[in-house]
């Protein structure tokens, strides 16, 4: 009896392994088939995007990555290269959202940052600009650049007590750059033509002659 207990729990076991093995398998099979497919439509991305099909790359690199994670970097490419398209062809809002595409993938890259924040301002998205001009500094805070455009954007905005405060940040970083000097400048004139007007330097009043006395 102990004898045909102990061998079907070998033949039990056995069969538990050999389905573990094949469930395994069949995994590893569907893996390898999915990573061929995300290989095949990379590679056709790839070529999408080397002949400027920007929507068929877009495309094809979106389900690549779907398959396999490490081809959304690519993504991310198609997308800053779509927009950076879009943008020359003055499809401003368009380009914005091709950017914010990419950096949701790579938002370490300066460079996006960029692109959309120069698109932002073209449309009047001053308060985008600035937050991304805002996220470069965080990223490069010596790059006067940044600080120069947050100036201009809030001069834009006729906030001009902001933008004297960004000229400043700039002109600590490079004592001379000529357009912030030209900037503070000009600010600085703006400044005083606010100032009210001083009242003229008139004499003061003559005291009253004391009244005579009646007789």
């Amino acid at each position: 009896m102990k004898k045909y207990s102990a061998l079907t729990l070998i033949v039990a076991l056995a069969i538990g392994l050999s389905q573990i093995a094949l469930a395994q398998g069949g995994k590893e099979a569907k893996a390898a088939k999915g990573s061929s497919e995300a290989n095949k439509l990379a590679r056709e991305g790839a070529e999408a995007l080397k002949s400027n099909d920007f929507d068929k790359a877009v495309d094809l690199l979106r389900k690549a990555s779907n398959l396999d994670h490490k081809y959304t970097p690519d993504l991310a490419i198609a997308y800053e290269r779509r927009g950076y398209a879009l943008a020359k062809n003055q499809q401003f809002q368009d380009a914005v959202e091709d950017y914010s595409e990419a950096i949701k993938i790579k938002s370490n890259e300066p460079r996006i940052y960029e692109e959309r924040a120069y698109a932002e301002m073209k449309i009047y998205a001053y308060d985008k600009a600035l937050e991304d001009y805002a996220e470069l500094i965080k990223l490069k805070p010596k790059e006067v650049r940044y600080y120069d455009f947050r100036a201009y954007i809030y001069e834009a905005k006729e906030d001009n007590q902001n933008s004297m405060a960004e000229t400043e940040k700039a002109l600590q970083i490079d004592p001379n750059n000529q357009e912030a000097k030209e900037r503070k400048q000009r600010l600085e004139r703006k400044q005083a033509e606010k100032m009210p007007t001083p009242p003229p330097n008139t004499p003061a009043p003559k005291k009253s002659p004391p009244a005579k006395k009646k007789p």
